[in-house]
């Protein structure tokens, strides 16, 4: 049997904005959720090492990956590579959707990491690139759009395989 995890794991160092994207996602920008259906399940993950053990449960066979960090930190980026490397080490599926988020976007005198470099980066990793700004609620639905536009392709192509074995 083939399974097909809904599950997208938000990850990335602590106070990126993981949290803050999510519940605007959620509530489609408002502090009053005005459409209650989910695409995914999001897993917001402590960016904390104290909890790493905790998330190991949650984090079982992951469907999708959105890595966050913080424009003005360099750090949370050259982060992202560890917190990558965790994620797909509790996948056995060699295709798992992902997208890199920068957020923070609003605070443009203190961005350190550049665009460019963020894109490259997500590229060499196979994953797509977006940049946010959760405070200006700028982008803040588009690498979740995203990630369940690619879910629901993979899920149409197995069913598609499916079709085509009866």
């Amino acid at each position: 049997m083939v399974k097909l995890s809904a599950k997208c794991l938000v990850a990335g160092d602590a106070t990126v904005g993981k949290s803050t994207l999510i519940q605007l996602f959620r509530s489609d920008g408002s502090h009053f959720p005005k459409n209650y259906t989910m695409e995914l399940f999001l897993c917001d993950s402590p960016g904390k090492a104290m909890f790493h053990e905790m998330t190991d449960i949650l984090w079982d066979q992951p469907g999708a990956l959105c890595l966050v960090f913080d424009v003005t930190s360099e750090n949370s980026f050259t982060n992202c590579a560890r917190w990558l490397q965790r994620i797909k080490s509790k996948t056995t599926s060699p295709l798992l959707p992902g997208v890199l988020v920068g957020n923070k976007t609003d605070l443009t005198g203190r961005r350190v990491v550049e665009k460019i470099q963020a894109e490259e980066w997500a590229a060499s990793h196979g994953l797509e690139y977006f940049e946010t700004s959760a405070k200006e609620l700028e982008n803040f639905d588009l690498p979740f759009r995203a990630l369940a536009k690619s879910f629901h392709s993979m899920y149409q192509e197995r069913v598609e395989g499916f079709k085509s074995l009866l």
